[in-house]
């Protein structure tokens, strides 16, 4: 129970993996949860195909590189968790490929094959192979989203929270986002949204030129982009490309 409400005052990842790395299990069993999407696209990456959590070999593999990876890190060798993670993970699933290449094909490989050689239409293979994409797409975005809204959490936010706070007008958008750009880019700032979820006013108003009753206006919006630029959101990130920059 005090462990809970520890977590619930310091969010940041930092100090949950340090938590863990104490013997809080409990943070453990949470965290390879909650980053199972992210393991999972990590592992995909690697395999150059879709990865599913259930069925996939690769999977569980990248998920023990991944609690490999907590009791691994260091937050003084000065990169991310999540970048060392997936450097982790990344690793650990291509010997695991080295080490099954000795047989000539992979089974999922093996069934793409059988699949298109029912089909004698070129554009039947094509549709069945963009089906498969979107279908594949379609998973990483539900799942992408799942784990922002989870993240939400941690901070007292929701989606419905950031549909009211959204700024109407696009120049106020993109205000928005460039204002959330330089906190993420400014590490003391960075900081107090992250760890103590809340946006330094007094301090974030000498580095923009936007008014402090715009920037509480905004600060819901703007904490969530923080989180997003922070967080490993590919599909989130690609929405955000270009504005307030």
């Amino acid at each position: 129970m005090i462990k809970r409400l520890l977590r619930k005052k310091d969010t940041s990842l930092d100090a949950q993996i340090e938590s863990i790395k104490q013997g809080d299990e409990e943070a453990r069993n949470e965290i390879l949860k909650q980053y199972q999407p992210f393991i999972a696209k990590s592992v995909s990456e690697v395999c150059k195909r879709y990865i599913d959590p259930v069925k996939d070999d690769e999977f569980s593999i990248g998920l023990s590189a991944f609690n490999e990876a907590i009791q691994a890190y260091s937050c003084d060798k000065g990169s991310s968790f999540l970048s060392f993670a997936s450097l982790v993970i990344k690793r650990k699933v291509i010997d695991h490929i080295r080490n099954e290449r000795k047989y000539p094909l992979a089974v999922s490989l093996d069934e793409l094959n059988d699949e298109e050689e029912q089909m004698e239409n070129p554009s039947e293979v094509a549709a069945a192979r963009e089906r498969h994409q979107k279908e594949k797409e379609a998973w990483y975005r539900r799942e992408e989203i799942h784990e922002f809204k989870e993240q939400l959490k941690k901070y007292n936010l929701s989606l419905d929270d950031l549909v009211d706070a959204s700024p109407k007008h696009k120049d106020a958008r993109d205000s928005a986002v460039q204002t959330a750009r330089i906190v993420y880019h400014h590490k003391e700032l960075r900081e107090q949204v992250l760890d103590k979820g809340r946006l330094p006013m007094k301090e974030l108003v000498r580095e923009v030129d936007v008014s402090k009753k715009t920037l509480e206006r905004n600060r819901k919006f703007i904490i969530a982009l923080v989180l997003i630029f922070d967080g490993d959101y590919v599909y989130l990130n690609d929405y955000l490309k270009g504005v307030g920059v």
